[in-house]
Parts: structure tokens; sequence; C-alpha cells
């Protein structure tokens, strides 16, 4: 009898000190599958050093989609010399990309927060990617240009999609941290590889004709162009690995509340998610269709040369490239997202109104615009962050891509239609986008005084939005 009380006692003592060695390993946030870490260094997710190079990857998950999106832009003479285009023919390479994102990107996003995660989203939104340009080149080798548009309908909607991905990547990492530089960052990155494209295609195109010719010259140029989705795809599995492994070392719970997000949680959102919607339409309305008729806005309204009409009408992204994250850093540092939303479109209705009524060197107007636009992508995007749940941010920005593509796709055509009906007039369709800035003028309004009604924190500094976070009387929007 004693010898089997002493062995009760050994038992008892053995399951006291296995429980306590557990809940010591629980306080240290470290489960038994799971190696022990160091408490800092590049090897740990929440270090900046580690953020910031998933930052690279982020930035080139979109490099070779703009990059891709252009090759025509780069090519046009070329596309329409190899393959026999009218100028109808090929507005249609681009026009096919919008128009099936008008819906896609909201059930794109959707699918990321409801059914394949971030990770997975981005991957299969890759490879779709990747198929669409494969087709698309292949189309121009064989000569069949049907071929071509289904491979363009294609790489739109996993370039759209993509892009719903890469914000809500961005988001997830750097949210109350740095995410207005990070969307500068995104966005310049982006910009840069149009800009190469229009740099290296052509002597690319160049140096392949020596081999071959015609269409199929075309084609094999299309088809080194996919290289770099291929880079894209290769970062989009690095990120996916990096942000698993974030995830089990730091137990992240991208949804405490539990809910599963629904494709009507749109009717839900608040309304200063509608006027960042309007805006997304409003304000990209009055320059990517503007930069679109620039050349010949500019050959008539300064008597420029094309070579000249097209320097000055590619300086906005010039100017994007390099601004964007300069302003994304200083909105870090500084806040009043709002603000600063306010007085992009306010100095963009000022750049208009310069090159429409004055005859100030344009370089003054565009370099405006150019900065301009900076600022709003800088700082417009992250507000969708700060006014919808992380677990449905993936629908909301699909929403924004949607309701964008939407107005570009109609708006360039009513552009389009003013333009010829003016000849070589161009005073109405300037203040058809003038009339446009101001719509997306009124909405920021809208968001400022919506905000200050209910005590809100999009127009906050940093510092005041860490103590509303942390502030007991914390609600959300009512």
């Amino acid at each position: 009898m004693a010898r089997e009380d002493e062995q009760r006692i050994v038992d008892n003592e053995e399951v006291s000190a296995a429980a306590e060695e557990e809940e010591e390993a629980q306080a240290n946030g470290r489960q038994d599958n799971e190696l022990a870490l160091p408490s800092g260094g590049c090897c740990m997710p929440s270090s900046t050093c580690h953020r910031f190079l998933a930052l690279i990857f982020m930035c080139l998950l979109g490099f070779g989609s703009y990059f891709c999106y252009d090759n025509p832009g780069a090519l046009q003479t070329v596309f329409k010399r190899d393959l026999d285009l009218s100028a109808t023919e090929f507005t249609l390479i681009y026009s096919i990309y919008s128009w099936p994102n008008v819906v896609l990107c909201f059930l794109g996003g959707f699918l990321i927060d409801r059914l394949f995660g971030i990770r997975l989203g981005t991957i299969i939104y890759m490879l779709i990617l990747l198929v669409g340009q494969l087709i698309f080149a292949s189309g121009g080798i064989l000569n069949a240009f049907w071929l071509m548009i289904l491979g363009r309908f294609i790489f739109g909607i996993g370039a759209e999609s993509l892009a719903v991905a890469q914000n809500s990547y961005a988001v997830l990492w750097f949210k109350g941290k740095e995410l207005n530089m990070v969307f500068g960052l995104q966005l310049s990155v982006a910009r840069f590889g149009s800009t190469v494209n229009f740099w290296v295609m052509q002597p690319i195109y160049d140096y392949v004709s020596r081999f071959y010719h015609g269409h199929t010259t075309l084609g094999v140029v299309l088809l080194l162009a996919t290289l770099t989705c291929v880079m894209s795809l290769l970062c989009a599995l690095i990120l996916g690995f990096m942000d698993k492994r974030a995830e089990r070392i730091m137990q992240r719970n991208n949804n405490p509340s539990g809910e599963i997000p629904k494709l009507t949680d749109v009717f839900t959102f608040k309304p200063p998610f509608w006027m960042v919607s309007i805006i997304c339409v409003a304000y990209y309305v009055a320059i990517f269709p503007f930069i679109a008729l620039g050349q010949k806005f500019f050959m008539d309204r300064f008597h420029y040369t094309e070579s000249q009409a097209n320097t000055v009408d590619s300086l906005v992204y010039l100017i994007a490239a390099v601004s964007s994250p300069i302003f994304g850093f200083i909105i870090d540092k500084v806040g009043r997202n709002v603000t600063w939303v306010f007085s992009a479109t306010t100095t963009t209705i000022g750049a208009h109104l310069l090159l429409t009524f004055t005859q100030l060197n344009p370089y003054v107007g565009m370099v405006t615009m150019g900065l301009s636009y900076s600022m709003l992508a800088a700082s417009l995007w992250p507000l969708v962050a700060l006014i919808i749940p992380e677990y449905q941010l993936g629908t909301a920005y699909g929403f924004c891509q949607s309701v964008q593509n939407l107005g570009l796709a109609v708006i360039t055509i009513l552009a389009g239609i003013i333009a010829d009906k003016s000849q070589n007039d161009h005073t109405w369709v300037q203040l058809f986008f003038i009339g446009w800035l101001c719509i997306a003028l009124i909405a920021t309004c809208v968001i400022w005084a919506y905000d200050k009604k209910h005590r809100g924190n999009l127009n906050m500094s940093p510092a005041q939005r860490a103590n509303f976070i942390n502030s007991a009387t914390y609600q959300n929007f009512e």
C-alpha cells in the first residue's frame, strides 16, 4: 500500500511538471511543433528588415502585369503593320481588358476573402495572368487575332484580381505602420514596369526581326515579354511561403470576430467607403483618358510635334514613379489622409485649368498633375483599410477596382466622342474632366464631414489613431 501511495505521488508530480511546461510554452507563444526562434533579427516576421524584404516581393508581383499590359502601346505601329489591324481593332486589345473586370474584380476580391485566402488567391490569379499572356503571344505567332483577343481577355481577369490581392497583402503586413508609403512604392514599381516596357520593347523587336519576319517576330517578342510574368509568379510563391511562416510564428488571426465574408457584405459598408469608390472613378477618369487623348491635345493646343507631345504626355507616369513613395512616407508620418486627398484633387483641377485656359508652359501643368496623382494614390487607397474590417478587405478592394474599370471603360468612350465632336477645340473635353474632378472633391468633403460627425479616425495623425484604437471608448462608424 505504501508503495502504491508513493507511485501515485510520483505520477502526480510528473503530470504537474508536464502541465507547468505546457503553460510555459503557451506563455512564450510557442507550440511543440515550432522551432524556438530568436526574438529579433531579420528572420522574425515582425522585424522591419523582414517586412521590407516581403515588400520587395509585393511590389514585384505587379511588375510583369504592368509591363505586359502596355506591350501593344509600345509596339502600336508594329501591331497595325504586322497584323494588318485597323485603329478600331487595335483599341479592342485594350477595351477587352477592362470590360470583364467590371464584375470579375469584385468577384475576385470576394474569393480571396471567402474561398482561396490571400496566398492561394495570389498564385491562382498570377497563373491566370501568365496563361493569358502566353495565349496572346501565341496568337501573334499564328497570326490569329481572335486568339490574341481571347488571351487579352484572360490576361485582364488575372491582372486586375492580382491587384486586389496585392493591396490585401500590403494591408496585412503594414497596416498601422508604413501603409501609405507601401501603396506609394507599389504604384512606383507598377509605373516603372510600364516605363521599362516603352524603353525596351522596340529595341527587342528590332533585334528579333533579324531572325524572324512579320507576325512571327511580334509573337516571339510578346513571348519574351512573358518572362516578366514568370518572374512575378516566382515572387508570388516566395511571398506566399513568407506569409505562411509569419502567420504560424506570430499566431496571426486575420478574422478575430470569426465572421464569414458574403457577397452581400458590400451593402453593409459605411458611407465613407462609397465616397472612396466615387473618388476612385471621378478622379482617375480625369487622368487616364486625358493621357490617352493627350498627344493630340498638346499638338493642337501648344503646336508641339508628335515626339514633343509624347514626351510631355508621359510626364505624369514618370513623376509618379519617383514621387509616390516619397508622398507615402510623408503621409505615414503626418497622417491626415482626407486632407491629402482634398489637396490632391484641388491641385489636379488647377493643373487642368492651367493647361486649358493659359499659355503657360504645359510642363508646369503636367508636373503638377503628376505630383497630385502621386499624392492621391498614396493617401486614398489606405483609407479603405481604415474603414473596412480585415476579413472583408478583398471584397472591398475588388469592388473599388470594378467600379474604377466601369468608369474608365465608359468615360473614355464619352471623352473620345466629345473630342471628335469638338474637332481641334479641346475646351469641352477638358471641362468634362474638370467636372468629374469636382465630383471627387465633393465626395472628399462628404468623407470629412461624416468622419468628423462620427468622431472617426480617417483624418487623424498616426499618434491620434493609436490612441483612438486603444481607447476604451473606441467604436466603429455607426
